[in-house]
Formats: structure tokens, C-alpha cells, sequence
């Protein structure tokens, strides 16, 4: 494989936006940021009580961690079944499965890495009903 000489690009984020899910997420790397081609990686935090809108990523996979707060993720087509989170969780959701996350706490934040194959952070989020 030839030796690229690419440059490494470090993003330092200067505040937070709010997604088509309503929640605030913290830019990232993604195809707007540093020109990533197959990726992107943001922090969300999830406000006490809050939750997100219902919403699926089409054709991508999302990973996320938990680094604080207690969560769960309500999924599936009829948002039937829940799933619970801690910190030092991984969680993994397949592309196109409905979900949004709830915070557990009304007093403390959940905030969380998130990942997806997906260079453009919100183009493929679709809100679901």
C-alpha cells in the first residue's frame, strides 16, 4: 500500500448545534469538518429528562458510547422494545431501525460518543413517526 501524505486534522469543537433529533451535539469529524470520506464521530449529550425525537439512520450504522449517565434506547419499528445503558457502555444499531434515547435522571446529563459510517452527520437521519 502506498505511503499517503495526507494531513491529520484535529477538530476543537466552539459549541454545540441541535439535530433533527433535538438534541445538542458537538461538531465532530465528518465530511463538513475535516473532509472525512466514510465516517463521522460527534459527542451528544441528552439533558435531564430528555429524550430524543424518534428517527433512523438510512443505510448506516451508528455506534455509540456512553461516557456519563444512565440511558435507555427505546427501538424497533413499533418502538416497542428498550434497552438500558451505563457509562463505559457500547451500543450498536443496525441502519434503518427506529430509536431514540432517553435519559434516565431528571438531575444529571447523558452524554455520549457517537459514530456512523456515515461522512455527513444529519444528512441520513430521518425522523420517524
Amino acid at each position: 500500500m502506498p505511503i499517503s501524505n495526507a494531513t491529520v486534522k484535529v477538530v476543537r469543537p466552539q459549541g454545540s448545534f441541535i439535530s433533527k433529533q433535538n438534541l445538542p451535539n458537538f461538531e465532530g469529524v465528518s465530511l463538513q469538518t475535516v473532509g472525512s470520506k466514510h465516517l463521522c464521530m460527534h459527542m451528544v449529550v441528552v439533558p435531564p429528562g430528555g429524550r430524543a425525537e424518534s428517527h433512523y439512520h438510512d443505510g448506516y450504522e451508528t455506534v455509540i458510547y456512553v461516557l456519563k449517565g444512565r440511558a435507555k434506547t427505546v427501538y424497533g419499528e413499533n418502538l416497542d422494545q428498550e434497552i438500558e445503558h451505563q457509562p463505559g457502555d457500547f451500543i450498536y444499531i443496525p441502519p434503518n431501525v427506529p430509536h431514540y434515547p432517553v435519559n434516565l435522571s431528571d438531575t444529571e446529563e447523558v452524554v455520549a460518543i457517537v459514530a456512523r459510517n456515515d461522512p455527513n452527520e444529519q444528512e441520513s437521519v430521518v425522523l420517524y413517526p
